[in-house]
């Protein structure tokens, strides 16, 4: 008992500590994703620092080198500002300068940042092309862009995948809208564009507007934003009929303010989805910090109940222990109680089964009732003590409760031997029957013949304790047929015997002698019927309610001698009544007065 409540304490515990660590892998998780979104917001703010240089080196470029309209050495130290407050830098080839052939792979961010300087320094309106400025600039935004897909990572534990997937295809929608712009300068500057510049326009202006459209399906809360900001820049409904313009790509006059203003009218723009990209910025960060801050919440309840558990646990145990300690001694002391009413109800029963027969108390004692039954064939016997009236009348009442006790001890002991039933003794009258409660065919006849002359036997041998000189004499009578039996009074409940057949027995034994077993005739005719019992006839004898009735005396068994009172008076000897043939009251009552019985 004491081990079952640890099962659920150690299964509390256990589930406690599972789910605490789900809940610090959780809140591992949402720090790796914090990770993430710093890393994809330094990369993005150098992205867009790079493509905004890219933009103007490439006006710068094909302005012939005008500076009145641009500042470039501000714009480098923006970017520069972006690269010093990166925190992760990946490693990169970039594309071949005028010195080298190969691509030059960088590994760190010094590196990079002293390759941009030399490339910074290279750049001429006379001597750089436009194609090998681009070339640069987007060979470098497409590692980046590339190492930002690689932070990003998908998971079903956190949504903040959605914002960094949208986050990344808006900036590089930002990416392909700025170098399909570099071709649409060029295409007002000059007039038209080559083949190579053309699809190059229609191929990164698609893949713009389908990743920006990418990233509306992801975070269709920004599509909203997006309409607001198209809606209050005023040059947006002329930027699509530019941008119509350029895809027919048909010859027109060069016109350096055109150009000018496509370029300034494109930069509202793209500025116009940089202000999209920072309020998406700032949504991942407001997602982040609530993943975080609910992490933190859920790790401290989990804590906070494994302590609990911890701190309980042991009060349970020493509880439980008391309490099973406590059952323990309540059992043990049940037990006790309970072999005490085993041994007392064993008692009972006991008793019980001495004033009833066993299988009428059991039925008692189940149904609280037992109905008469009708018996066809049983043996009565009677028996009392010849001149006992005179005997009581000079004796005390202790001297004839111990005589009496002394009787019935015997003739109970003499009867154990046989199947019969003892149905009562009132005053010298002795009762014994066969053949009840339970039926034994005819065999009640010799039971009870039988156990009469060993009565008989048993009696001669007795003396009157306190008159020893007095001769103890019985007088029998038997007789057999057929009895109602049943329980008589609720009280104290006897099992009674009714019929003609308890009264002829009774008269048999009224009209009989001294020492002498008087049956009737019928009881005769059953001894001739079993076989081995002599009789002798006696002759008519009249009977009060009987009439005239032929009877008989049973003498002996076939093969024993008939028992002879005088001999057995000499060899009978004084009984003389101890403790142990008194009852226990008369023993106590000759212990307080101090006398002696003999």
């Amino acid at each position: 008992m004491l081990a079952l409540p640890f099962i659920p304490i150690l299964a509390l515990i256990v589930q406690t500590a599972v789910a605490l660590n789900g809940i610090l892998i959780d809140r591992q998780e949402v720090a790796d994703v914090e990770w993430q979104v710093t890393i994809a917001t330094d990369l993005g703010k150098v992205v867009t620092a790079m493509q905004l240089e890219r933009s103007d080196v490439a006006f710068y470029i094909f302005a012939n080198g005008s500076t009145t309209r641009l500042n470039l050495t501000r714009r480098f130290a923006e970017t520069d500002k972006a690269l010093a407050n990166m925190s992760s830098w990946p490693e990169m080839e970039l594309p071949p300068s005028d010195e080298q052939d190969d691509d030059l792979v960088v590994g760190n961010r010094s590196m990079f940042e002293s390759r941009l300087n030399t490339f910074r320094e290279t750049i001429s309106a006379r001597e750089s092309t436009m194609s090998g400025a681009l070339l640069w600039y987007n060979r470098v935004n497409t590692i980046l862009l590339e190492h930002l897909t690689r932070q990003i990572k998908e998971t079903d534990k956190s949504g903040v995948w959605r914002y960094l997937i949208a986050f990344k295809n808006l900036l590089r929608s930002i990416e392909h809208t700025g170098i399909s712009m570099v071709q649409g300068i060029n295409y007002f500057g000059v007039g038209s564009l080559s083949n190579e510049s053309y699809i190059s326009f229609v191929h990164h202006d698609a893949i713009g507007r389908d990743l920006l459209n990418a990233s509306f399906t992801y975070v269709p809360s920004i599509r909203q934003t997006y309409s607001q900001l198209a809606s209050n820049l005023y040059e947006y409904g002329k930027l699509r009929e530019r941008r119509r313009e350029v895809m027919g790509n048909r010859q027109r006059k060069s016109s350096l303010d055109d150009a000018e203003y496509y370029f300034r009218s494109m930069g509202s723009y793209l500025d116009q989805l940089r202000t999209l990209l920072k309020d998406l910025r700032r949504k991942i960060k407001t997602y982040v910090e609530r993943s975080l801050h609910e992490a933190s919440n859920q790790e401290a309840v989990g804590i906070a109940i494994l302590v609990l558990v911890l701190i309980v646990s042991p009060v349970i145990i020493v509880l439980v222990r008391n309490a099973v300690a406590t059952i323990q001694m309540f059992a043990a002391h049940l037990a006790l109680k309970a072999r005490e009413l085993k041994r007392e109800k064993r008692k009972s029963d006991m008793l019980l089964f001495q004033m009833l027969p066993p299988s009428v108390a059991q039925q008692l004692k189940q149904t609280q009732q037992v109905p008469a039954e009708y018996y066809e064939a049983v043996t009565v016997y009677f028996s009392d003590i010849v001149g006992f009236t005179e005997i009581a009348a000079i004796s005390t009442p202790l001297q004839v409760v111990t005589f009496l006790n002394s009787i019935y001890r015997l003739f109970d002991a003499r009867i154990e031997c046989y199947d019969v039933y003892k149905v009562e003794t009132i005053g010298d009258s002795y009762m014994v029957a066969s053949g009840l409660p339970v039926k034994n065919g005819d065999k009640h006849i010799s039971e009870i013949a039988t156990m009469a002359l060993d009565l008989l036997a048993g009696s001669v041998k007795c003396r009157i304790p306190h008159r020893p000189h007095d001769k103890l004499q019985i007088r029998s009578g038997v007789h057999t047929g057929p009895v109602v039996a049943g329980i008589v009074g609720s009280k104290m409940p006897r099992y009674c015997l009714f019929g003609d057949t308890v009264n002829t027995a009774s008269r048999m034994e009224s009209t009989g002698e001294a020492l002498r077993i008087h049956i009737s005739g019928e009881m005769k005719m059953a001894l001739d019927a079993v076989g081995g019992f002599r009789t002798e006839h006696r002759g008519l004898v009249d009977v009060k309610g009987k009439g005239l009735m032929d009877t008989y005396w049973l003498t002996c068994k076939e093969g024993v001698p008939q028992a002879d009172p005088d001999a057995a008076e000499t060899q009978a000897t004084l009984l003389d009544e101890t403790y142990d043939s008194q009852p226990a009251f008369l023993r106590r009552l000759r212990g307080m007065r101090g006398e002696r019985y003999i």
